[in-house]
């Protein structure tokens, strides 16, 4: 599904701006959704960042009420109180810059920590330790070719920092993918061709791009097959076809759908051998997927019939892609691939058929391991596979016992170097140690058994971040400290010399990027307070601040913000052990606890998922706080990340019971707060989230929750991809608690006031399928007391055609209206004789 990252204040009340020691910078996501992992959940389609440059919102004659103009005059306090306009428009969002680490041959041992920024339109190489040093290698706007001049959408430079990919005019596909044209630049003498030469209609339809690790070659793909070109001649360069046989059922070197969207989270299948040697390319054979339909209404203005896009789409239990490695040998100039009778294919507890490979990495100039799972993701196999052999071995069986395999793509290679104590090469891995997510070092690559680098009752993050060759030291990201924090932290290959290098005394949500060394490390503080960004030197201890956002600290003082409020809460019954779950509480300004507000619980809950995390945003719940005057709670209750394996995985074969129960608990306990209005609770979410408000309510019946608000939900977990399904239920052919895993008592559902439904018709991901089912149970129950927005052509975003304003508008006023009492006088009907026809 995708991951739901709504970031709100982390403090009680906005204490200005403070350089946080060892901090730094902060792309901020917020109010959103997502189907699939995590961002965990875990990808996200809607960001706080896409949320805070919505246009101002029309807010005249609404329902012929008073219109509500966005608040300029000051309040109490002497500053201006937010408002739903202030907060999309912009005004808060952090600016956050991005570089490119260069690696040289040497940066491993003697890392400069060079690398390349963007800075408007020029593209900058820079250096840490030679602050004297700039080079530009490309400045502009745009490319010209052939008298044509196509805009630039990104520049990624060769390590060497002759030539760079400068990619222009994008076409967006699914979440992660896009097709563009693609040009190879000369810095030199600034001279540019197609990376496809023979036809610049095919340049403009390139997947994707990737350059050689040693700078002469450059991968690609193309209508579903791989080539490379070969730019060591610049002026001569020489193009090769790699696979001839993909198209619209086989893909090379990019992944299908579900792949894309559940497996890599990339639109990449491809990896360089560290010295470039090979290539290894995943093959995806889609033959027997099903198609699954998509008709797009209003792609023109003349259109007079949908246009219908085919997708192959594996639903739970239907035949997923049958998935394979082959390996491109350069000195050889050919395709190599692991014989019939190989370990790879004769696993007995994994058939090829339904095999899932989640990971491929290099572990060696000619060895990559390749991480595969059964179609449930409970079974684990680590295959070492020889490039020059074509050979595979079996180094790893595991079985998740009542959990599932999480999908990663965090796995570190650490080479072998006698000097520095490293006689093999090896890798470093995130593994469940005690039930909670730990590093462990496998030495050499073919080992069985680890090193465990890290335990504890706390869990590493996307970890490793960075391996330094010279010291041993590894780095990486956890939640030590907090589940609602992230801190960076160091150990050793031998589970010593535990450090952390971010200041723990404070509350932080760090972010961090590596030079190739390790020695540099651009540390981006994302929260609770302002973002901002640094690059450091971990040897001498230098910092260089690149972007401190003064002015979005300036702007922050002459505004009055909801005041955000973190703890735990206990969710048990009596009879049961303690369920401590994270929250967050943002209040309506002037908060005073002898008065009664409404309460909105956003919710997402997505197995693996979290919501309630320590970063800084003004999100659309500090919206609906500071312009409604509504509480607004997030918990994150069992079945989401970052709390251990028993906490997550209860949820297993039953999606929608626990979390469900939890958000009820939760509610209940903040209807019996002093400052809470009963008779006004409401929930609302996105994607996964939008699955959790519908069950929630019909568990709930009407007892908690007067309201919800739905958008894209699923309603059927039948109708939604195997991968991401079956990993959390199994398939439905083993599990029967599909049907009670889905929306179905819709009876229920009504006793509530009143609830909305929104959903794209083009969502490739959750189905409009699923809301047009729904929508039919409603109407085979004679319900009417809900509300429906259709957004034509709209994909899981909700972005087409202005709708990326629309739908927060409509949460925003329905949710308004709600609170108001506007839904509580109900018209009800008789019984309808079929036979009357009432035309006219």
């Amino acid at each position: 599904m995708g991951s739901p990252e709504l970031e709100l204040h982390t403090r009680t009340g906005f204490h200005g701006w403070k350089l946080v020691s060892l901090v730094l910078v902060a792309l901020v996501y917020g109010s959103a959704l997502l189907v699939s992992s995590v961002d965990a959940l875990l990808k996200t389609h809607r960001d706080l960042k896409t949320f805070q440059h919505l246009p101002a919102f029309d807010t005249s004659n609404i329902r012929g009420q008073q219109a509500i103009t966005p608040v300029q005059f000051l309040g109490g306090n002497g500053k201006i109180p937010l408002t739903f306009n202030a907060a999309r428009n912009g005004t808060f969002s952090p600016v956050s810059r991005t570089i490119q680490w260069i690696q040289s041959p040497d940066s491993l041992t003697n890392d400069s920590g060079t690398f390349v920024v963007s800075d408007t339109s020029s593209y900058v190489v820079k250096s840490i330790s030679d602050p004297s040093y700039s080079q530009t290698i490309f400045e502009g706007s745009h490319v010209t070719y052939n008298n044509e001049q196509y805009k630039i959408e990104d520049i990624i430079a060769s390590d060497n920092l002759k030539f760079a990919l400068i990619v222009s005019d994008k076409k967006h596909n699914w979440r992660h993918s896009f097709f563009a044209n693609y040009w190879i630049y000369n810095v030199e003498d600034r001279s540019v061709q197609p990376l496809y030469d023979p036809s610049p209609e095919l340049n403009s339809k390139i997947a994707l791009a990737s350059w050689a690790p040693n700078s002469d070659k450059v991968a690609f793909v193309l209508e579903n097959n791989v080539y490379f070109k070969d730019v060591s001649d610049f002026y001569h360069p020489k193009l090769t076809q790699v696979t001839f046989d993909g198209g619209a059922q086989i893909f090379y070197g990019k992944p299908d759908w579900v792949y894309e969207e559940e497996v890599f989270e990339s639109d990449s299948a491809m990896w360089w051998s560290p010295n470039g040697s090979y290539l290894a390319i995943l093959r995806s054979n889609d033959t027997e997927v099903p198609v699954f339909p998509i008709p797009y209404f209003v792609q023109s203005e003349d259109q007079a019939y949908p246009d219908l896009r085919e997708i192959k789409y594996p639903k739970a239990g239907f035949p997923n892609p049958k998935v394979d490695v082959i390996v491109y040998d350069f000195a050889e100039g050919q395709v190599r691939k692991l014989d019939g009778s190989d370990a790879f294919y004769n696993d007995p507890e994994v058939s090829n058929d339904d095999r899932l490979i989640t990971e491929i990495m290099w572990v060696g100039d000619d060895k990559f391991l390749a991480r595969v799972t059964n179609r449930e993701s409970d079974l684990l196999k680590i295959f070492i596979v020889n490039a020059e052999k074509m050979v595979s071995k079996l180094t790893r069986s595991e079985k998740s016992n009542g959990s599932w395999f999480e999908i990663t793509h965090s796995t570190l290679y650490v080479p072998a170097n006698e000097e520095h104590g490293r006689p093999y090469d090896g890798y470093i891995d995130t593994i469940d140690v005690d039930g909670y997510d730990h590093l462990a070092y496998y030495s050499p690559a073919t080992a069985t058994k680890p090193t465990i680098l890290t335990s504890g009752e706390w869990e590493v993050v996307s970890a490793p971040s960075s391996f330094d060759h010279l010291t041993n030291t590894v780095f990486f990201i956890a939640t030590k400290k907090s589940s609602v924090e992230r801190h960076l932290y160091s150990v050793d290959l031998h589970g010593e010399k535990f450090e952390n290098l971010t200041d723990v005394s404070r509350e932080g949500w760090y972010d961090v990027s590596f030079s190739s060394g390790s020695r540099f490390v651009l540390l981006n503080y994302e929260g609770p307070e302002i973002p901002h960004q640094k690059l450091l030197d971990l040897k001498t201890g230098s910092e260089q601040l690149l972007e401190s956002n003064q002015k979005l600290a300036n702007t922050l003082t002459l505004y009055d913000v909801p005041t955000v409020r973190y703890g735990t809460v206990d969710l048990s019954s009596e009879d049961e052990d303690p369920i401590l779950a994270n929250y967050v509480e943002t209040l309506p300004l002037n908060f005073d606890e002898t008065k009664e507000y409404p309460v909105l619980f956003f919710v997402y809950g997505g197995p693996g998922s979290q919501l309630v995390q320590k970063q800084f945003g003004i999100s659309f719940s500090a919206s609906i706080a500071a312009e409604i005057g509504a509480v607004v709670v997030t918990v994150d209750g069992r079945g989401t990340g970052f709390k251990g394996s028993k906490y997550r995985s209860v949820v297993r074969d039953q999606l929608g019971h626990y979390e469900t129960i939890d958000q009820i608990a939760a509610a209940k306990i903040w209807k019996q707060k002093s400052y809470i209005d009963p008779s006004r609770v409401a929930i609302w979410g996105w994607s996964y989230g939008g699955f959790m408000t519908l069950k929630t309510l019909e568990r709930d019946a009407g007892e908690t929750f007067k309201y919800g608000m739905s958008v894209a939900p699923v309603t059927d977990w039948r109708f939604y991809d195997s991968i991401y399904t079956e990993r959390y239920m199994h398939t439905p052919q083993q599990n029967p608690n599909y049907s009670t895993s889905s929306v179905v008592n819709v009876k229920n559902i009504a006793k509530s006031k009143r609830f909305l439904l929104m959903h794209g018709s083009g969502d490739d991901n959750v189905h409009f399928q699923n809301s047009l089912k729904f929508l039919d149970l409603l109407d085979q129950a004679s319900i009417e007391n809900y509300d429906v927005h259709v957004f034509p052509d709209s994909d899981h975003s909700i972005s087409y055609h202005n709708a990326h304003v629309i739908v927060y508008d409509k949460l925003f006023l329905w949710i308004k209206q709600a609170f108001e009492g506007d839904y509580d006088d109900v018209i009800t009907f008789g019984p309808f004789d079929a036979e009357i026809n009432l035309y006219g």
